[in-house]
């Protein structure tokens, strides 16, 4: 394997550990609350501070990426992520349990800015890494609500927490003595020479904005509901913890196989083109999820899912057609800022949505949401395609 596939292998890793210890605490909440004497409505929302650093922190990790070292920050990621898992693993009352899951927020705010920056960098094709690379952070998502079941059916929550905490930071041992410092500004990049005119510009940030916001808030909202959906909604099913994990990892897989077709579809045709089709998916779909349950819900959630995690394959897209090498990890910073900091709003929301009416209210406000998203795709505009990019 050259340097480049060594690099990107890692920070695949490094996405799929990224989203999966976000997620932990959303599947383990269920065996969580009666072992901690919390309802789950009470529970819930001590992921809040987490989520919120988790995007907050990524304007900080953002920059030291481009001023320092990117490697560096993935090293300081591995290691210090693997720590908070594995703290998680010991505390003793919601206060220590809120700290913990902060710490896991503030070093998982690493990775987008900076991990993501660095696949643009050593990619030959940009929407092509790009999807494989969501599809690995996707898995993440999946394996989270899956291994998570299984081991906290079996020995117990804690352990959720501590056994991929020390895989971590034994993935780190192995970034930090295989992949060396690298000024990748100046060398030859990935991201096609497609453009936008100059005036139009305020409508590829208007929309970016638009979709970052109501995408980042819808996706962290049903990845965190979704294992308690499955429980109340899945009864005539199964009751199993482990068996509602698998459930819910096999439809996340769908939400992966999507990921990579758009970023395959992303190096042959403009983001207009992939995005407008794309942003009528979850609105219909959220709002049927709202009342089925069993089978039909496990279909809709499919289809919630895959428009959910396309989309975010044509946001990082974006950010990546569109800045240049040297900005590039803080252009990023700015774009999960502010999808993070409206995806940690979501937790509490979830919690107020779920008290007021059930999940019912929750997905039927969401469904609201994401009719902005078909409002932004509209206002995109058409790419200009250079002749480099036609060669590509």
């Amino acid at each position: 394997m050259n340097n480049s596939g060594r690099v990107i292998g890692f920070v695949n890793a490094a996405h799929f550990i990224d989203h999966y210890s976000m997620l932990i605490f959303a599947a383990a909440v269920i065996v969580m609350g009666p072992a901690l004497g919390m309802a789950y409505s009470e529970l819930l929302p001590y992921a809040t501070p987490g989520f919120i650093a988790f995007g907050a922190g990524s304007l900080i990790t953002g920059w030291l990426g481009d001023r320092w070292s990117r490697r560096h920050m993935m090293v300081i990621f591995f290691i210090g992520i693997g720590l908070a898992m594995i703290s998680v693993g010991f505390v003793q009352t919601p206060l220590q349990l809120g700290a913990a899951l902060l710490a896991i927020g503030i070093f998982a705010s690493i990775y987008h800015p900076v991990g993501t920056a660095m696949i643009v960098s050593y990619a030959d094709k940009l929407g092509r890494e790009m999807g494989l690379n969501g599809v690995w952070g996707n898995l993440g998502v999946a394996s989270s609500a899956l291994v998570t079941g299984v081991v906290g059916q079996y020995l117990g929550w804690r352990f959720a927490f501590i056994v991929p905490g020390i895989v971590t930071i034994l993935i780190g041992i192995a970034f930090a003595l295989m992949v060396v410092h690298e000024d990748r500004k100046g060398s030859k990049q990935a991201a096609p020479q497609a453009r936008v005119a100059k005036e139009d510009m305020w409508r590829v940030i208007l929309s970016l904005l638009i979709v970052v916001i109501a995408i980042s808030t819808t996706f962290n909202a049903v990845t965190v509901a979704l294992p308690k959906l499955f429980a109340e909604r899945l009864e005539g099913l199964t009751r199993s913890p482990a068996l509602l994990g698998v459930i819910a990892a096999c439809v996340y897989v769908f939400g992966a196989m999507t990921q990579y077709t758009i970023g395959k579809l992303l190096d042959r045709h403009s983001l207009k083109t992939v995005a407008l089709p794309l942003s009528f998916v979850l609105a219909p779909f959220l709002y049927f999820a709202a009342t089925l349950s069993n089978l039909p819900l496990i279909l809709v959630s499919i289809g919630i899912v895959m428009g959910a995690f396309g989309q975010v394959t044509v946001n990082d897209a974006m950010v990546g057609k569109y800045t240049s090498e040297e900005w590039r990890s803080r252009a990023y910073a700015v774009r999960y800022f502010v999808g993070f900091t409206a995806a940690g709003a979501s937790v509490g929301l979830v919690a107020w949505l779920y008290d007021q009416g059930g999940f019912a209210t929750m997905l039927h406000a969401f469904a609201g949401l994401c009719l902005l998203v078909i409002a932004a795709a509209i206002i995109l505009p058409r790419e200009i395609r250079t002749p480099a990019a036609t060669g590509a």
